[in-house]
Formats: C-alpha cells, sequence, structure tokens
C-alpha cells in the first residue's frame, strides 16, 4: 500500500505535536523534547533517512532517551546491540534494520524466529504481521521520514490498544473474583438463614452487592416499631456482617401500594432507618458507613394484587457493599 504524502503528513504532524504529548497511555511527551513541528516536517520530507536519525527518533517516541545529538543515540542503541555491529550511522536506514530498532526500542516481542535469531528480517516480518509495515515493501529499501513516523504511530497506536485490553482484562477478572467472593458471603448467610429456620428471608449475590431480603417484614401497624420476632432474625444476620472489617451498608426500606405515595415513602425511609439503628446498636456497622433509602411501593418485587404479593413487597433490603 502506498502511503499518500500530502495526506498524511499533516496527520503525523497533528499527531506527534499535539495528540502524543497528552496521551496517558503512549506517555510520548514530545514538549519534552528537542522536537518540534518544524523538525518533522523536515524530517517528512527527507526520502531517505539515515541511522543516526532513525535512531534518534525512535528512542525519543520510545521515552528511553531525549537527545538533540543523533550520534549519542545512534551510540546508545549499538551499545544496547539493536542495530547491526556492522551498521554506519550515516548510511541510509534499510526497512529491515529500522524493523529491528522498532521492536527492541518498543520492546515488542515477536515469534519463535525473532526471538532466537533478532535478526533484521524477523523484525521485518513480525512488523509486517502487526500490521505496522502496511502492504508488501522490499526490506532492504531505503526508508524515508514519512514512513519512519508513520511507523512510529502505529506501533504507539498498537500499544494504546493493548494497554486499553489489558486493563479491560484486568477488570473482567477483578469483577469476576468479586463476583465469587459475594457468591461465598452469600452462601455463608444463607447457611445461617436455614440453620436458625428464618422465614421470608433470602440471600442474592448481585452486581451492587449481597443483598439480604426481609419479605413480609412484619413492623406495627402504619409505624418502623421492630416486633421482637423481626429483631431476631436481624440479630441472626448482624453476627455475619460483624465478621466483615469496616462494612458498608446501604438499607431500604419498602411497602406495600396501600398509602398515598408521600406516606409511603416516608414511612418505608423510617423502617429502614429502624433497621439501621438496630444493626448500629447489635455493633453490626457503624452509622456513617451505612446508607438509607426509602421507595415506598415504587420497586414491587411481586404481584401485589394476591397476599402473597403483598407481603413479598413489604419488605427491607440489606446490601452489603464493597
Amino acid at each position: 500500500m502506498k502511503i499518500k504524502y500530502e495526506v498524511i503528513k499533516q496527520i503525523i504532524i497533528f499527531l506527534f505535536v499535539f495528540i502524543l504529548p497528552i496521551s496517558m497511555t503512549a506517555n510520548f511527551v514530545f514538549a519534552q523534547s528537542q522536537s518540534t513541528a518544524a523538525e518533522i516536517e523536515t524530517l517528512l520530507q527527507s526520502n531517505t533517512i539515515t541511522y543516526a536519525q532513525a535512531a534518534r527518533f525512535i528512542l525519543d517516541a520510545a521515552e528511553i532517551m531525549t537527545t538533540a545529538d543523533s550520534e549519542e543515540a545512534f551510540n546508545y542503541v549499538l551499545t544496547q546491540k539493536w542495530l547491526p555491529k556492522n551498521t554506519n550511522a550515516d548510511s541510509s536506514a534499510r526497512l529491515d534494520r529500522v524493523s529491528l530498532l522498532l521492536m527492541n526500542s518498543f520492546k515488542i516481542e515477536g515469534g519463535l524466529f525473532f526471538k532466537l535469531t533478532k535478526a533484521p528480517r524477523y523484525a521485518y516480518r513480525e512488523l509486517l504481521y502487526l500490521d505496522v509495515i502496511q502492504g508488501r515493501n522490499d526490506p532492504t529499501m531505503s526508508v524515508s521520514g514519512e514512513r519512519l513516523l508513520f511507523y512510529i504511530t502505529r506501533i504507539l497506536s498498537r500499544q494504546d490498544e493493548k494497554i486499553a485490553m489489558e486493563t479491560r482484562r484486568r477488570e473482567q477478572r477483578e469483577e469476576s473474583e468479586l463476583m465469587a467472593q459475594r457468591r461465598a458471603l452469600a452462601a455463608q448467610i444463607s447457611r445461617i438463614i436455614r440453620g436458625q429456620n428464618l422465614t421470608d428471608t433470602k440471600v442474592e449475590a448481585t452486581e451492587e452487592g449481597v443483598i439480604i431480603i426481609f419479605s413480609n417484614i412484619m413492623f406495627e401497624a402504619d409505624s418502623a416499631v421492630l416486633p421482637q420476632a423481626e429483631l431476631e432474625k436481624i440479630r441472626e444476620i448482624a453476627g455475619v456482617l460483624k465478621s466483615i472489617p469496616n462494612i458498608k451498608l446501604h438499607i431500604t426500606g419498602h411497602t406495600t401500594h396501600l398509602g398515598a405515595e408521600d406516606y409511603l415513602l416516608k414511612l418505608s425511609e423510617e423502617r429502614a432507618r429502624a433497621v439501621a439503628n438496630y444493626l448500629v446498636s447489635l455493633n453490626a456497622a457503624k452509622m456513617q458507613n451505612i446508607t438509607i433509602e426509602g421507595y415506598g411501593a415504587s420497586r414491587p418485587i411481586a404481584d401485589s394484587s394476591a397476599p402473597e404479593g403483598l407481603a413479598a413487597n413489604r419488605r427491607v433490603e440489606i446490601t452489603i457493599l464493597e
């Protein structure tokens, strides 16, 4: 694929001067280097570049060395054995050897043959495979300034994609581990519920946290006063909550639809607060680590037209947060 000079020239200048300096993933800060837009323009107009020039720009892009002295950069890469030892600083840079310098500078691992030989021809093949070098080219051809900057931007772009992918994988792994922990905690609480024969109580592991649902919770009529039977249920659960250091809870109250909306919202919040206060009195949590909310009848979980539905919707939920 032939790269159109006039089209890509402005793109590369824009990337190198404005986008890459603020990239948090590439961390390629040309503002801190000796490079300028004018210098990049000159490089883009160069039909061939030397190994010394290539070394300077590649080391700068890879954040290995920032120097205005191309000879210094070239001597560094020779010391690191990132170019064949018979390479001359002022010689026209060949594509295969520039490929080797790019692979080494950006720490691109490559396949088996490259790892074994570190040969320029395999470096070229690796970059061709990675689509950094686009289209079939002669590995012995001279590299222009335009092509060098194009290859650098392609590698930086691939690094950004790799970092983003690794971040997504790490987040997915952490989410999976977190969900496993929630399931284990939910199972522990479920065993207590079964062992104590607690009725109308169940536990769910969700994306929000572990939710303990007290359905058909029997407050005194039109009040937030908990009868003794309900206090005993909460006391059993409090024993588990005490074992979790610095536990954070979100407690929500829910009512049936029988009543005015404003009244039900206030009543449901007061009932959630009553449960929170009791847990605090049992040293199961600290009040500053508890959030309270009343939803009234706005979040039913069953059909309220039947008695069973009314019982299910009249509930308090305790969500254990991370």
